[in-house]
């Protein structure tokens, strides 16, 4: 192939398929599209936010296959045949999943930005079972930052969930 020809070729796209938040989804995306543009762009799932956009803040954190990860960081393609967990897909109907009540009643949220991040990091958190204590929980939480400082509040949200989770 010459050089004129490799300039008119077509963006490369990739059929991906993946189940988000339970269901499934087949979409064409283009080999550079990160999953946290998948999700806030392409299927308007604008819970995770965009941060920092280069892995250091965690508000675009969700679940793959039950593992917390930065969404801005995972290609969408790499993604194949995963479970994504977003915040959307925590609550049943008007039933909010465990962490989301604790955040509430622990009043560990102010502008709200990092909560989804904060929330499904914790939610990967407990299915890592590291979590033996508070101290613990706040070391293992700490790529999620909290530009407000509500970090005591988020920390024993956490926590009593987590480490009630783990006592049973």
């Amino acid at each position: 192939m010459n050089e004129a020809a490799c300039a008119r070729r077509a963006p490369s796209r990739h059929l991906l398929c993946l189940r988000i938040n339970g269901t499934p989804h087949a979409l064409e995306v283009e080999a550079w599209v990160s999953l946290l543009d998948l999700l806030r762009d392409r299927l308007g799932l604008t819970g995770t936010k965009k941060g920092c956009d280069h892995g250091q803040c965690g508000a675009c954190t969700v679940l793959v296959d039950g593992r917390r990860i930065n969404a801005c960081l995972r290609l969408a393609a790499m993604c194949e045949d995963a479970e994504v967990t977003t915040i959307e897909g925590l609550a049943r109907g008007d039933e909010l999943h465990p962490l989301q009540r604790a955040f509430v009643a622990h009043d560990a949220l102010q502008c709200g930005y990092c909560t989804p991040g904060q929330i499904c990091s914790a939610l990967g958190l407990q299915n890592e079972g590291q979590a033996t204590t508070l101290d613990e929980v706040r070391e293992l939480m700490s790529g999620n930052l909290c530009r407000c400082g509500a970090y005591p509040q988020i920390a024993a949200a956490v926590s009593e969930v987590v480490l009630q989770a783990r006592e049973r």
